[in-house]
């Protein structure tokens, strides 16, 4: 397998001004506007990673027939660059990120990627779009690294030939407009995001698409996020959303053991990493929607809140289900929710100390 690559340079001759820049960056949202530039690689069946190259960021051009669009095998990840207070730009964890791109990988009998390949692409990226990386706090430039089936032609008997690997980039603020404000969820009895055996743990897109009926449901019955729970029993909980779930029992935290069905999250690894260091217990195992309900009645269980990249820590205020509804702790943001938000925030902008070496230096 391919361990180096070269990577060729081709700068975007229409990169937007200065005064353009800063328009969007005052204001970026999240995932709406994109930097100059974007990475692609190609894989071809027995000649293997080829073609590394930093090019401008325009739209694709691929057959009706690509494979993608019809069997889709995909799959992509996610993470950010920080302008940490000593103005270095930074990402978190990015070697996680690639390790997971490459068990997603297999599972979507796509191509690994080698980790160093994967490292640099973002590292190359970030460096030549480091103006869109923000000044403002709290603010970042979001990552999107992905990898699509090129074949063209129809066919369900075999993987894809071909991939193209890719990296775009687009300025982000907070992921909730509201801030650190405690989201509503919803119970989904309904519908299941994913099986033993299946792609749970993988980030393909279809985990995704798959999902959208049931956030919508839950928007429906005024809810922010809603809440996954097994395949079987639709009783033990697993995710919320695209995000691992953690629930505080004053000094301990517990958060559902990955099975295969759940998405082994890089902010959930980072903090079981953080908690015993924060005077925190940390355990994976189970929590059934009725061990939830009682603990918040009894006071037992204080506080629960969600892990991702893109939120980073949301506090869980209330439940929803078509039976049942109850409120977590005092239905706010709980100190324990907080403490560790601020701490992982606080390691990735430079104002705390990286004693896990996580943070990696791109400029």
């Amino acid at each position: 397998m391919t361990t180096h690559l070269s990577f060729d340079v081709h700068l975007n001759e229409r990169a937007r001004s200065a005064a353009e820049r800063e328009q969007v960056l005052a204001s970026p949202g999240f995932g709406q506007t994109f930097t100059d530039h974007m990475i692609a690689v190609d894989w071809t069946e027995g000649r293997g990673w080829h073609d590394a190259r930093l090019e401008p960021y325009a739209p694709l051009v691929l057959d009706p027939a690509t494979a993608v669009f019809h069997y889709a095998q995909e799959l992509f990840e996610g993470l950010k660059a920080y302008r940490q207070t000593n103005g270095s730009i930074v990402s978190f964890r990015p070697h996680a990120n690639a390790a997971r791109f490459n068990q997603s990988a297999a599972r979507m009998a796509m191509p690994e990627l080698p980790e160093d390949v994967f490292v640099e692409s973002l590292d190359l990226l970030v460096r030549t779009d480091r103006d869109w990386v923000p000044t403002t706090e709290g603010h970042s430039l979001y990552l999107r690294p992905f990898m699509i089936a090129t074949q063209v032609g129809l066919g369900v008997n075999h993987p894809s030939g071909t991939y193209r690997y890719m990296v775009i980039a687009s300025p982000a603020a907070s992921y909730f407009t509201s801030g650190l404000k405690p989201v509503t969820v919803w119970l989904s009895t309904e519908y299941t995001r994913a099986a033993p055996g299946g792609t749970g743990f993988a980030k393909c897109g279809g985990n995704y698409a798959a999902a959208f009926v049931a956030q919508r449901q839950a928007v429906e019955q005024g809810c922010d996020q809603v809440v996954w729970l097994d395949a079987f029993e639709h009783r033990w909980v697993e995710e919320m959303g695209g995000m691992n779930l953690f629930f505080v029992f004053g000094d301990r935290l517990l958060t559902p053991a990955l099975t295969g069905t759940l998405l082994p999250g890089i902010t959930r690894d980072s903090i079981l990493s953080l908690a015993e260091e924060l005077g925190l217990r940390a355990e994976e195992g189970k929590i059934s929607i009725e061990e939830w309900q009682a603990g918040c009645e009894t006071g037992e269980l204080t506080e629960v809140f969600a892990c991702g990249t893109a939120a980073v820590v949301t506090p869980v205020g209330a439940v929803k289900g078509s039976d049942r509804e109850w409120v977590v702790g005092d239905g706010g943001t709980g100190p324990v929710t907080r403490r560790i938000r601020e701490e992982l925030v606080g390691i990735q902008y430079g104002a705390r100390p990286d004693t896990h070496n996580w943070v990696h230096k791109v400029c």
